[in-house]
């Protein structure tokens, strides 16, 4: 009870140290404030960008490739000379591997159309239209909020209906129920058959915002934007482990070649782009975004650091006559280390609290897509480097304080 009751009492005179001198206080927690307000502020950053991906693939498919014209590139010569010359993807190649990949839990044929006005009434928008076969669902997040998807016998019959999101339903068909009513594009009468949830825009933004977004059959799809072969992109699903993807990925590369001709000797006239390259490669960046973060908060931690133990020196030099009073009455040796250990933690807390805080008002800032989240790993990760760079700054001081003659020190001057 005596080491309770005295731990208490110096974290007391800490405290009342700390109160004593606001103004010095203030200036030496400014480094630590700035070092942490830039490690956590860039790993905030960076959790939120990966948090934003991760939806985005749910958007686009996880464990979906597409085959292309062109290959997503991230980074090196992009050789689209080379690309320019490959045929576009076809509905009959579509439907060749929808009868023969054995691998895939599903095959979409997809087109886009992108800003095309639909209109209703007096209403009007801007909006991106998108055709797709039937097991679209199976390869994306289509989350209905009213009505239903399509069915098998509206898409193989081309039939004139719309999976609307629903910044479309709100622009078209303002306090209204949606679904059951009709919108024109280019010219022809649309039946809205469901309204997707919000989403939200998202940094990948593959295939576009699906809040104004029109899904219809793609045979409705092309008759208004093609006369005949339309180019497609082909989504096709994979199982879960990344082993079976790579087996998809190898069944597709021999069909493909099989029915485009390609001869052993020639290079593939086609893409086969997985999301997921994507989002590692952005996560390569965001791996130089958190060093860079360490490295610029790490100095500015340094200098706050150095700037705390020079105050917790001028502290001791201060308050020598008080401690050699103090440990003339008894004062034990770890009394007098508590009292500067934990006035040089308090003061590296309350920086790291201060950089937190201006990160936290950061959340708030419109980053446009962007959602800016503090997560609890972060606030413990910058308490927790507070706590360090406190006792690593305070622990000479309070030691020279604590190992401290009690004659001498009374003596001092």
């Amino acid at each position: 009870m005596q080491f309770i009751r005295q731990t208490f009492e110096s974290f007391r005179f800490a405290w009342q140290a700390l109160r004593s001198n606001l103004l010095r206080t203030t200036l030496s927690l400014l480094g630590v404030t700035i070092g942490i307000f830039a490690i956590i502020a860039v790993f905030t950053l960076v959790d939120s960008l990966e948090r934003n991906i991760k939806d985005s693939l749910s958007f686009i498919g996880d464990k979906v490739v597409y085959i292309e014209k062109w290959p997503w590139s991230f980074g090196g010569e992009y050789q689209w000379w080379k690309y320019f010359q490959r045929p576009e993807p076809s509905m009959n190649e579509y439907k060749f591997l929808a009868e023969r990949l054995e691998t895939a839990q599903a095959v979409v044929a997809l087109d886009f159309k992108g800003r095309v006005t639909i209109k209703q009434g007096n209403n009007s928008m801007s909006s991106l239209i998108q055709g797709t076969t039937f097991d679209y669902n199976k390869i994306s997040d289509v989350p209905i909020e009213q009505g239903r998807y399509f069915t098998q016998q509206e898409i193989d019959n081309a039939r004139n209906v719309a999976i609307i999101g629903s910044d479309v339903a709100d622009n078209l068909f303002p306090g209204q129920e949606p679904v059951g009513q009709s919108f024109k594009l280019n010219g022809l009468n649309y039946v809205v058959i469901g309204v997707q949830e919000r989403k939200g825009e998202s940094i990948l933004n593959v295939g576009g915002n699906p809040d104004i977004k029109c899904l219809i059959p793609i045979g409705a799809f092309a008759k208004m934007f093609h006369s005949i072969n339309p180019s497609i992109s082909i989504a096709v699903k994979g199982y879960d482990d990344d082993q079976g993807l790579l087996e998809l990925e190898s069944e597709i590369r021999g069909l493909m070649r099989t029915r485009r001709g390609v001869r052993p000797t020639q290079d593939d006239n086609f893409a086969i782009n997985r999301p997921e390259a994507l989002a590692q490669a952005i996560g390569g960046i965001f791996g130089v975004l958190t060093v860079a973060g360490w490295v610029i908060g790490g100095f500015s931690i340094l200098i706050g650091g150095f700037g705390i133990a020079n105050i917790m020196f001028v502290s001791v030099r201060e308050r020598t006559n008080i401690i050699g009073i103090q440990k003339s009455l008894g004062a034990k040796n770890y009394f007098i280390l508590f009292q500067f250990l934990f006035e040089a933690v308090l003061l590296s807390l309350v920086g790291g609290l201060a950089g937190i805080f201006f990160v936290y008002l950061l959340s708030f800032v419109n980053l446009g897509s962007l959602d800016l989240e503090l997560t609890a790993g972060n606030i413990i990760l910058g308490l927790g480097v507070s706590s360090v760079i406190g006792i690593l700054s305070g622990i000479i001081p309070a030691f020279s304080a604590a190992r401290m003659d009690p004659v001498i020190a009374i003596r001092a001057k």
